[in-house]
């Protein structure tokens, strides 16, 4: 029989899919290596199934987005969690994320943890002007998660951060029920330890998936399509405004006379620390591009 449903966990060769007759047990057809596909948690897929549980996919359903590591499809949101206590949240971590959803065309929600032990100012004030939405929450006093839950109703939420930020102790004040494990934080190393060591989508009702992840590890990057140089201005959305409007057609926004975008900067509509991510992000993709053309 044949049916067709979500994949919810990938873990040891096994895709376990959500169908309207249950979850399926069900590994992938040797076709999918021939093919270069792999099935990702999140995908719409057809199966077989044999009728006690198991099944095979049998065929993976268009995308509208993937993502390499995490290994998820089909994300309407990415849920990034920020904190400015123990561990600290790098901006320009977040900016790698952020411009990498951009190019997916996945959205972006940007959460701020334990904002009882610290508001984070200073890096609310770095995303005010980017159109994102930002949340300051606390997992342990409950501040803030009716309006997180409004925002992820009804979508595929899949969440990210650094180790030890929150996002497991996030998920079960979100939804009590999971009970996901959590770890502690190491004040030694300021960080946390990995308690999450697989991709998987949590039903928590009213047609909201949400996807616990490993820590920002796992966000590589390096195994996702390349981006061009000349693709980064318009995967910030607070530039937008100043694009086209610079003295030269072709300016890179780095150093060049009469760029609105760098005027933008210094009049304070957008923020330093944006931009300067902006500048390394440039810098690495230039550098990888060249790599890339020398090997072909």
């Amino acid at each position: 029989m044949n049916a067709e449903g979500v994949i919810v966990r990938a873990l040891s060769g096994f895709y376990y899919v959500r169908t309207p007759e249950g979850v399926i047990q069900c590994r992938a057809r040797g076709r999918f290596r021939l093919d270069g596909v792999t099935p990702l948690v999140g995908d719409r897929v057809q199966v077989s199934d044999n009728g006690d549980g198991t099944g095979s996919v049998t065929r993976v359903l268009p995308r509208k987005n993937a993502f390499v590591r995490p290994a998820a499809a089909n994300v309407d949101l990415l849920v990034m969690l920020l904190s400015a206590a123990l561990p600290v949240t790098d901006p320009f971590l977040v900016d790698r994320i952020t411009v990498r959803c951009e190019k997916n065309r996945c959205g972006v929600a940007l959460v701020v943890n334990k904002c009882d032990l610290d508001p984070a100012d200073t890096l609310r004030a770095i995303y005010a002007g980017t159109g994102y939405p930002v949340f300051p929450v606390s997992a342990l006093t409950g501040e803030g998660l009716g309006e997180l839950r409004t925002a992820l109703a009804g979508k595929v939420c899949c969440f990210t951060g650094n180790s030890g930020v929150g996002k497991s102790t996030l998920i079960n004040a979100l939804a009590p029920g999971l009970a996901i494990p959590t770890g502690e934080v190491s004040k030694k190393l300021g960080r946390g330890r990995h308690t999450t060591r697989h991709v998987e989508l949590f039903d928590i009702g009213g047609g909201t998936l949400l996807c616990d992840t490993p820590g920002f590890a796992s966000f590589d990057d390096e195994t996702e399509t390349p981006i061009l140089p000349e693709e980064l201005p318009g995967l910030f959305p607070e530039f937008g405004p100043y694009l086209g409007a610079c003295r030269f057609d072709d300016c890179a926004h780095r150093s060049e006379p009469g760029c609105a975008l760098r005027r933008a900067v210094e009049e304070g509509h957008i923020h330093p620390s944006r931009y300067g991510s902006y500048l390394r992000l440039y810098e690495l993709a230039s550098k990888r591009e060249r790599w890339e053309l020398e090997t072909e």
